[in-house]
Formats: C-alpha cells, sequence, structure tokens
C-alpha cells in the first residue's frame, strides 16, 4: 500500500505549556481549520474534542495527552496535546521523547509560568526543536514583547518574533507578518473570523521595519550566502527567509515567535503555517538509534525500505477494544495482522489492528509507514518505553525517563468483595501511567497508591469509581513507626499452667541491651549447663520475635536491642516448644516497657532546589514541620536546601511547596533513619493506633 504524504510532508508535533495558557483551545481551532472537525468545540463547556475524558470535561484541564491527524497544505500534522498541570508531567515527557518538533504556548500576559519552565527543560533533553506562540492576545495586560524577553532571559532561548501584533489587549487588530512584511486584519464573519492580508499602512511600518530587521540579521548571520546578501544592501526574498529560518530553528539556533488569540479564531492559520514551514519532518532528525540484543549501538534509516522499529510510548484501556498501544515507527512499515518483535521483552507478538487515532475515537487503518504515528490492538505483553522491531533485525531503542512518585495515600475497597476488582483495576492503572505505583504495606496492610501529586491521586480514585465501578475509601498512609528501647534490664520470666493431664512449665532469665540506630535485633545464648534443654533454645527466638512484631507500647514493629538468654529452668513432663515460646513472647512484653520503651519514627531526607527569592519560606514551613535544616548550596538562579524532617509531617508537602514558591521549587525525599518521637507526640500516636485496634 502507497503512502498518501511522502516522509518530508509529515510533521509529529506536539502543543507544550503552562496550565491554562490556552494549549487544547490551540490545537481544537487547528483541527477546526484544517476540517477535521466541522464545529469549535470549547474547554469550559466540556466540549473540547481532545479533552473526553470525564475527569477533564468537568474540570476544564488536559490530564492525558491526545493524538490526532490533520492535513494542512498537503502537509500529514499529528498533533499531541499534552497536559499543563505538573502533576501530570509524566504526558508531556513520554510525548516529547517520540515527537520531532513542538510549538510553546505562552500566555501573553503570564508570560513564561512555572510549568513553561519544566516543559522546556523536558524539549532541551529530547532535543526537540520549537517554535512559540504567545496566545490571548486581546487580553487586558497582554504584552507580546515582554513574553518575547522572558522567553529569552528565563528559557534562555534566542526568540526571534516572525509576527507581530498589532495593538495588544481588547485593542488587538491583527498580526504583522514579518516574512511577508504585510498586516494580516481578521474580519468577523458568521463561519468564523476570516484573516485578509493587507499592504503595511504607514501607521505600522517602522515598527515592523524594527522588527524585519531584528529577524533579518538573526538568520542572515547563520547562513554565509545570506550574511553576504544582506551585508550589500540587496533584498532577501520570501523563500530565502523561510528556508533560513527553517534551518536555524531544525538546528536550535532562533525559536521563531508568533503571536495570537486562539479562543478568537486569530493567529492560528499563520501558526499552522508556521509549522509547515519552520518544524522538521522525520527525515530531519538525527537517524535513529539503538543497541541489538548484545549490547553494540547500531542505526536504522528513516525510510519504509527498511526494517522496522518503532517505540510504544504510551498504554490505554479502551473499554472498547481493549488494550491500545501508542507507538511512533522510526522506520520501516506496521502491518495490521503481522508478528512482530518486542525486543525490551524478548518476545514474538501479533498485531491484530492499526488505529490512527483522533482524540478517543479510532479510525482502522492497514499500516503505519516510517515517520508516522498511532495505536496498536492485541499486543498485551508491551508496556510503556518497549521497543518493537523486526524479528530478523531486532534493535532496543533508548528508553522513556520517568520521575519517581512523591506522594501516597491508604485505599481500600468499601465492599469487602470488591478486593479482587480494586487490585485488578490498580494494575490496569499503573500499566497506563509509569508515575503511579501500588504496593501493599505488609506492616500496616494498607494498600498504598503513590502518584506525583494530590490531583493526580484524587483523578486515580475517580477513574476507580467511574470507569471500574469500584467503590474504595481513602486517607493518608498509616506512618511505619518503630520502638525500641533505651536502657538495658535483666528480667526473669517463669510460665505455669495447669489444664488437667500434661501441664505447661517454662522459666527463663535474660537481658535486654540496646543496639545502635539500623542494628536491627540479636539473639544471644548464654545458657550453661544445659539448665534449658536444646531444643527448647528455638522456640525461645521464635516466642521473641512473635511479640517483636507487634511491640507492647503501640503495637509496632521492636528494632535495634539485643536479647541475651541468660539462664532458666525446665520440667521434665511439663514443658514443651510451646511452652517456652509462650514464656519467651510473655516475658519480653514485660521486660520490653521496663527497659523505658521508645517509639521511633521514619526521618527523611530533602533536596529542595528552589529560586533564592523563596528560600526563607521553604525553610520556615520545613520548621513547622518539625524539620532542621542540615545545609543550603548556591546554584545557577537559585538555592539547593538539604534537611531531615520526621515522614509524619511530610504528607501534602508536595502540594505546600508549590504554593510556597508557584510551582517553581521542587523536591527529592529519601528515607535516612529512625529516631525517637517526642514524648507528647508518642503519646497521641499510641492513642490512636490504640483505637484503630479497637
Amino acid at each position: 500500500m502507497e503512502r498518501t504524504f511522502a516522509i518530508d510532508h509529515v510533521r509529529n508535533i506536539g502543543i507544550m505549556a503552562h496550565i491554562d495558557a490556552g494549549k487544547t483551545t490551540c490545537t481544537e481551532r487547528m483541527l477546526y481549520y484544517t476540517g477535521r472537525t466541522h464545529k469549535l468545540g470549547e474547554t469550559h463547556d466540556g466540549q473540547a474534542t481532545m479533552d473526553f475524558m470525564v475527569q477533564e470535561q468537568e474540570r476544564g484541564i488536559t490530564i492525558a495527552s491526545a493524538a490526532t491527524t490533520c492535513v494542512w497544505h498537503d502537509h500529514q500534522i499529528n498533533i499531541i496535546d499534552t497536559p499543563g498541570h505538573v502533576d501530570f508531567t509524566v504526558e508531556v515527557e513520554r510525548s516529547l521523547r517520540i515527537l520531532d518538533g513542538a510549538i510553546g504556548l505562552f500566555c501573553a500576559v503570564g508570560g513564561v509560568e512555572p510549568q513553561s519552565e519544566t516543559v522546556w527543560r523536558q524539549a532541551t533533553k529530547y532535543n526537540v526543536p520549537r517554535i512559540c506562540f504567545v496566545n490571548k492576545m486581546d487580553r487586558t495586560g497582554a504584552d507580546f514583547f515582554a513574553v518575547v524577553e522572558k522567553i529569552r532571559s528565563i528559557l534562555g532561548a534566542n526568540a526571534v518574533p516572525i509576527a507581530i501584533p498589532m495593538d495588544q489587549g481588547p485593542e488587538f487588530k491583527g498580526i504583522i507578518d514579518l516574512v511577508k512584511m504585510c498586516q494580516v486584519r481578521y474580519i468577523e464573519d458568521p463561519s468564523g473570523t476570516i484573516p485578509q492580508e493587507e499592504p503595511l499602512s504607514e501607521e505600522w511600518r517602522p515598527l515592523a521595519e524594527k522588527w524585519r530587521q531584528n529577524l533579518l540579521e538573526s538568520v542572515a548571520e547563520l547562513d554565509e550566502a545570506l550574511f553576504d546578501k544582506y551585508c550589500a544592501g540587496e533584498e532577501l526574498s520570501e523563500a530565502e527567509i523561510v528556508a533560513a529560518v527553517r534551518t536555524a530553528t531544525r538546528t536550535h539556533l532562533i525559536c521563531p515567535v508568533l503571536c495570537g488569540s486562539a479562543f478568537r479564531n486569530k493567529g492560528v492559520r499563520r501558526l499552522l503555517n508556521a509549522v509547515v514551514n519552520y518544524l522538521p519532518s522525520p527525515l530531519d532528525v538525527p537517524v535513529t538509534e539503538g543497541k541489538d540484543l548484545g549490547g553494540e549501538s547500531i542505526t536504522r534509516e528513516t525510510s519504509d525500505a527498511v526494517p522496522l522499529s518503532a517505540l510504544a510510548f504510551k498504554v490505554v484501556s479502551n473499554k472498547h477494544v481493549g488494550k491500545l498501544v501508542y507507538v511512533r515507527v522510526y522506520s520501516g512499515v506496521l502491518q495490521a495482522g503481522s508478528y512482530i518483535y518486542n525486543a525490551s521483552k524478548e518476545k514474538q507478538q501479533r498485531i491484530s489492528r492499526i488505529f490512527r487515532m483522533h482524540a478517543n475515537h479510532q479510525e482502522n487503518v492497514d499500516q503505519l509507514n516510517c515517520g508516522e504515528i498511532g495505536a496498536l490492538v492485541g499486543l498485551s505483553d508491551t508496556v510503556t518505553g518497549d521497543t518493537l522491531c523486526d524479528p530478523e533485525n531486532p534493535i532496543v531503542l533508548e528508553q522513556i525517563e520517568f520521575p519517581e512518585p512523591v506522594i501516597s495515600v491508604a485505599v481500600s475497597p468499601r465492599k469487602r468483595n470488591d478486593r479482587e476488582k480494586l487490585m485488578s483495576a490498580l494494575a490496569k492503572l499503573v500499566e497506563e501511567d509509569p508515575t503511579f505505583s501500588v504496593k501493599v504495606d505488609s506492616e500496616t496492610e494498607d494498600t498504598l497508591i503513590s502518584g506525583m501529586g494530590e490531583l493526580h491521586l484524587d483523578i486515580i480514585l475517580d477513574r476507580l469509581r467511574r470507569e471500574f465501578l469500584v467503590e474504595v475509601d481513602s486517607g493518608a498512609p498509616e506512618v511505619a513507626y518503630r520502638e525500641t528501647i533505651s536502657r538495658s534490664i535483666e528480667h526473669e520470666e517463669r510460665f505455669k499452667k495447669q489444664s488437667g493431664g500434661h501441664g505447661q512449665y517454662a522459666h527463663i532469665i535474660f537481658r535486654l541491651e540496646p543496639l545502635p540506630a539500623g542494628s536491627g535485633f540479636e539473639f544471644v545464648d548464654e545458657v550453661k549447663g544445659g539448665n534449658i534443654p536444646r531444643e527448647y533454645i528455638p522456640a525461645v527466638e521464635k516466642g521473641i520475635k512473635d511479640a517483636m512484631a507487634k511491640g507492647p507500647k503501640a503495637g509496632c514493629p521492636c528494632v535495634d536491642f539485643r536479647l541475651t538468654l541468660l539462664d532458666g529452668s525446665a520440667h521434665d513432663v511439663d514443658s514443651s516448644e510451646m511452652s517456652f515460646r509462650t514464656c519467651a513472647s510473655i516475658g519480653f512484653k514485660s521486660a520490653f516497657l521496663k527497659a523505658e520503651a521508645q517509639l521511633l519514627e521514619p526521618v527523611m531526607k530533602l533536596t529542595i532546589t528552589t529560586p533564592e527569592e523563596f528560600a526563607g519560606s521553604i525553610t520556615g514551613n520545613l520548621c513547622g514541620r518539625r524539620g532542621r535544616i542540615q545545609g543550603m548550596d548556591m546554584i545557577a538562579g537559585g538555592q539547593v536546601i538539604h534537611a531531615l524532617a520526621p515522614l509524619a509531617n511530610l504528607f501534602g508537602y508536595t502540594s505546600d511547596l508549590r504554593n510556597l514558591t508557584q510551582g517553581r521549587a521542587g523536591f527529592n525525599m529519601s528515607f535516612e533513619f529512625c529516631e525517637p518521637v517526642p514524648q507528647s507526640i508518642a503519646e497521641a500516636v499510641i492513642l490512636e493506633r490504640r483505637k484503630r485496634r479497637g
């Protein structure tokens, strides 16, 4: 089957920005003007094509990246609309891994907002060329030139306007195209807003010539032939400027900047032109690199004629077709009904069907060609990041890196019979989302779900209820407290029980001693003369371990002590393993409390990276959480704060940190050690745990 579009007429792009910059609105206009949709859907009324999840429609935000395909000026444009909320940064990460170009969207009022910085860094990490679109030019307070300056100063990009606004805010009339040197006014029409190109008026000529000069200087200095022509005072043609801007964009030397108002249907057609003119095709990006099964580096040419290589970048559970695996084809052709090799899992699998996606609608196709994006059905063992390839020519592509989850909550099914249903639903969600994890705490028996933030987990809980029909209760996870002793003590325990026939008898003398933090438990046998028969010594140790599992102070595991068995006695008839095990358990509980038992809590090591102006607020907040600042390091544009804080006081810290720093700080957390809980807090914890145990 022949290709519909040549590889150099394919564009794989993503739209990325801070939350509420207008990504989905912009995508809706692109789909409308390319004829893919026939009415404009809006995010605020829940009708946006790309926001098809119920949770997205209710909240008016994008949660999951959505893929679609449209055609503009005989070019196939595959678009991925990504979320702007930091909790769903994984969707941006995996999308940028497989895209050839991106549109960085900026609010004309907000400028470079915190999440703009995050997604820009992600695009830099994957070497993705970008163009910029300053949206919402019609809003009060809009300032195009200030946003351009922020892109330069905060993001470090060589932002070069190729279009500038005619007035700003509510007076925004249209744009000036600096490549064509014309002005574009927008005429309101029942069928939409129609752009009308006009010769440049004298009113706007000085401003246009100033920024045209900036554009010409920026591209001329990157091309020797153009530079000579420019210096000689010759006029550069439109085709020469477009070619120069395209090359400079593809090589990350400049970021072309356009402007408009997507909601008012202004500037979107120009943006589509820029996607076609300036962003790279699959042929323009470096050849695909990977490793063979022996670990040796190999490459794949971008062509339909070479062996297949494709990357699975997203997995979705679809109630109509089952498991959908989104893939980007880097070389060769994927055909429905064919067998492919999953090089990451070393398994052969069969593709039953292939879809070209349009948000949540599927268009059946027979094949995906080199450079295209689509979804496959039938790959039960494939997960995000797996490489799919020709069985005869295996290759493993670079994996996608995902951040570790930072927040957890405990969940339990409201109906006991739903336990299996819950675990099955959670397993599907884990398969879809690499930043979501599930584990069952062996100590508290809680099912803990972990994610990137409170909104992330809130969406998960909502999906459990709506998609998987499992009602769950949730709450903060129980902190894994420990118990230990603070002084040495000797203890004697005698256990006698007479119940008709053989009785039970055991007698032990032992010493308890505290050990350094992290030492665990030591059992030492110093019984002399066989006063306790050898066969009963292991039973004593088992009895101690039984009692250790749920300590006498708060029902928490006991740690960091040594128990030395010194002496004891046995009865020829009434002693048994069970009697010594019971005696040891009773004696240990009694002795442990006399040895000044303490409650221990896990202390976490925090590394917080923040802009300098927020350092004081962060340290103050940490002190309020019983945190201790260990040190501070200066870095470019900010500070790194090293601190220790009890885990019990860190629930909700992710949201607090974002609120304190406008979302511009980040942190990671790891377990450091356990230390005694202050007495007043320990009493409250013990009381709460006793209530819970009834």
